[in-house]
């Protein structure tokens, strides 16, 4: 048995094959701790006499083929553990099935439970805006003319296929007179509503979010549910076509130069699948003035990530469990709770993914929650703002934005 030190001295000496002698030409000074730097010689002399071997010394090409053996011993270990749960503790590995769980009890990708919604309105070329939209109050018209500024580059067509195969094609008409914001609302709520739902029901699966007091829940929904959404809507989105595809449905970008609103009926006029191919080529080149949109941008950005399914279920928790949303009372419990959703993030990308390629995924991730709440902030202030034109939203949209009818 040997110090660290005499034993990195002993194959440091013998590897350069040195010639000691002793400065006091006795060859017997006393080796302790406190002399051992005092006389090299002596000291190797007393390594041979405690036992140690010149020839157990290991070549360099022998310590090189030892290190290589145990890290594929230990890439082999890893390996061999079952697929996710690698380097995550028991307590977070439970977390993450409670929130596939909850993930795969409240929202079905299908959207086959999405019916008796409403469709865009078709307005024609003359039909004029409501008559609510055309108030001579300046207020008003400084707010109209604010939503086709922010909405001007963003519009989106819809296509629903039936059960009976039949294909119902809406594209929002080409100007900017407002008709393509207010034609979508309708459908635009009963979507938001089915998703609220869904939202609502996935927390109240998660036991953290039940033992916190119902105020606390009730504020934590209202803050997060809008960002909730658009995570789950991220998983539908195909950044290639710019379309989100839920179910039945399909919501498509269009060009940002304009089009023309289109409303085919099985059965009549040119093949509905062939126009909806041809408008996909022919708005790609858009794309970049679309990304004006901090939604899309958003999208996009959160899409070109690839997450796994157990990453976008960690996003809804850490976003859901804010302690800073309004009338949040236990603060403290709440901030606790995000901090271990966001630990278990870290830790399963930690050993989910091969490093260093995605080093800095957690770092993204966080960064693009943060948009997120900016993007949250912005929505409500345009839905609020269309609303007070135009009321849209249903019931439980108003519960969550604070909607009153005054």
């Amino acid at each position: 048995m040997t110090c660290e030190g005499c034993k990195g001295f002993f194959r440091r000496t013998v590897k350069r094959n040195a010639r000691l002698r002793c400065p006091f030409w006795k060859g017997t000074c006393e080796i302790t701790r406190k002399t051992r730097r005092q006389c090299q010689a002596c000291r190797l002399r007393k390594c041979l006499e405690s036992g140690m071997k010149k020839e157990m010394i290991m070549s360099d090409a022998a310590v090189e083929q030892r290190r290589a053996l145990i890290d594929r011993k230990k890439k082999e270990r890893i390996e061999t553990q079952p697929p996710g749960v690698k380097g995550l503790t028991e307590e977070q590995q439970t977390m993450i099935r409670e929130l596939m769980d909850a993930q795969m009890k409240t929202f079905d990708t299908t959207f086959s439970h999405f019916k008796n919604f409403r469709l865009p309105e078709m307005l024609s070329g003359v039909q004029e805006i409501p008559e609510s939209l055309q108030s001579s109050l300046a207020e008003k018209a400084a707010k109209l003319r604010q939503i086709r500024g922010d909405l001007g580059l963003v519009k989106v067509s819809l296509q629903v296929r039936g059960e009976d195969g039949s294909i119902w094609n809406y594209k929002p008409p080409a100007d900017n007179s407002g008709k393509e914001i207010f034609s979508m609302l309708p459908h635009i709520a009963d979507m938001s509503t089915y998703m609220f739902q869904g939202i609502i029901n996935f927390a109240k699966v998660i036991s953290h979010f039940r033992d916190l007091p119902i105020e606390d829940q009730i504020s934590l929904l209202k803050g997060a549910t809008f960002e909730l959404c658009q995570l789950r809507f991220n998983t539908m989105f195909n950044a290639e076509t710019g379309t989100w595809e839920c179910g039945r449905l399909s919501y498509c970008l269009e060009d940002p130069t304009g089009a023309q609103e289109t409303l085919v009926c099985p059965g009549r006029g040119r093949d509905t699948q062939q126009l909806w191919e041809e408008r996909s080529d022919s708005r790609k080149w858009g794309f970049q003035q679309l990304l004006l949109d901090p939604v899309l941008k958003f999208h996009y950005m959160l899409k070109r990530l690839q997450l796994h399914e157990e990453e976008y279920v960690l996003m809804q928790a850490i976003s859901l469990f804010s302690p800073d949303r309004p009338g949040v009372v236990q603060r403290g419990v709440v901030d606790q709770l995000q901090e271990r959703f966001a630990m278990a993030l870290k830790a399963y990308i930690d050993y989910r993914r091969p490093q260093p390629a995605h080093r800095f995924l957690f770092l993204k991730i966080m960064a693009i929650l943060t948009e997120l709440r900016s993007i949250n902030a912005y929505h409500t202030q345009r839905l609020l703002c269309i609303q007070d034109l135009h009321p849209f939203a249903t019931p439980l949209m108003c519960e969550l934005f604070s909607i009153t009818d005054g």
